[in-house]
């Protein structure tokens, strides 16, 4: 029955809580989820730590308790190499450095994260009478809340983080091929026309400190068109002027919308790659317009394409089947 009227208690806090918990264990969050608990409990002082440092701490006698200051209780020390929770009735047995302090009492619960401390929830009190069975369970309930919205923060960090890898990666790759291609053909005009050579190849190195150097999440619609079409540059002057032809449009007012890095290249790579014809001219169009609040982006080419059954093929992970129908491809 206490733990029941105690989960009540505590989910009342916990969208409080999980707003300061998102940013993980930090001395903002500790200490904005110290100020949340102290009026929710019978406690004198409410403490937070990491497996190092003291985070957060509200209440009596903060100026004894510097928030980034190191650990100072044998208790909390001792917690954190066993992770058992304690329930401390005297100044010596949590371990004060002062034994003149005005708080008698503490509960001491672990916040985990893979099973393994990685913090302290601290409540102290001035009497250990003031320590019953609902504080007990008040302490338990608040360090299992606020270790489930710690290991909720870490997989959103890991995901994010996974996502973030395969971008960079994906921005980061060299096409040996296209590298090579590029390279020789700015040799060939050295010779023919040096003053292209020389173009191209402060194009080429613009080009690649682009695609290596960028660490932004985001960048303008205007930036990815602008490298778009430094890399379609290099493949006209491989193949020829007659060979492609790019026809490009920005809505007015779109130029400065942020999207993913990355995201109209490959498609325009996959267009000269794979829907090149032997004798007629490959067109692509790019086009950026407003639809409602959505920016829609549209890459086009009239190349060689690609048969329903290979469509079929290319996108079996995604469960189309035949009869599905299918936007431009």
């Amino acid at each position: 029955q206490l733990r029941s009227r105690q989960s009540n208690r505590t989910l009342r806090l916990a969208s409080q809580t999980l707003t300061h918990m998102r940013r993980g264990l930090t001395r903002e969050s500790a200490q904005g989820v110290c100020k949340l608990l102290l009026p929710a409990t019978a406690a004198a002082a409410v403490s937070i730590t990491d497996t190092e440092r003291v985070l957060g701490y509200a209440g009596l006698e903060r100026e004894g308790h510097r928030i980034g200051g190191e650990i100072q209780t044998i208790a909390t020390r001792q917690l954190l190499e066993d992770g058992q929770m304690r329930v401390l009735y005297t100044p010596e047995e949590i371990g004060f450095p002062d034994p003149n302090t005005a708080l008698k009492a503490g509960v001491i619960a672990p916040l985990t994260l893979r099973d393994k401390p990685v913090g302290a929830l601290k409540l102290y009190y001035r009497s250990p009478e003031d320590i019953d069975a609902t504080q007990r369970a008040m302490a338990e309930g608040f360090a299992q809340l606020l270790s489930t919205q710690l290991s909720t923060y870490e997989l959103e960090k890991q995901s994010q983080l996974a996502s973030e890898m395969k971008l960079k990666a994906l921005q980061a790759q060299i096409n040996p091929h296209f590298l090579f291609n590029t390279i020789n053909t700015i040799a060939s005009l050295i010779r023919t026309d040096p003053d292209q050579a020389r173009i191209l190849l402060r194009e080429f190195a613009n080009f690649y400190r682009r695609t290596l150097e960028s660490s932004e999440d985001l960048i303008t619609i205007e930036q990815e068109m602008a490298q778009t079409l430094r890399y379609l540059g290099f493949e006209i002057a491989r193949f020829g002027k007659d060979r492609i032809k790019l026809d490009s449009s920005i809505e007015k007012g779109l130029e400065d919308v942020e999207v993913p890095a990355f995201i109209v290249q490959p498609l325009v790579e996959n267009a000269v790659g794979h829907a090149m014809r032997e004798e007629e001219p490959l067109h692509i169009d790019i086009t950026v317009t407003r639809r409602y609040d959505d920016v829609i982006i549209v890459v086009q080419d009239d190349g060689v394409g690609m048969s329903q059954e290979q469509v079929f093929s290319v996108m079996a992970d995604k469960e189309i089947k035949p009869g599905d129908t299918l936007g431009p491809t």
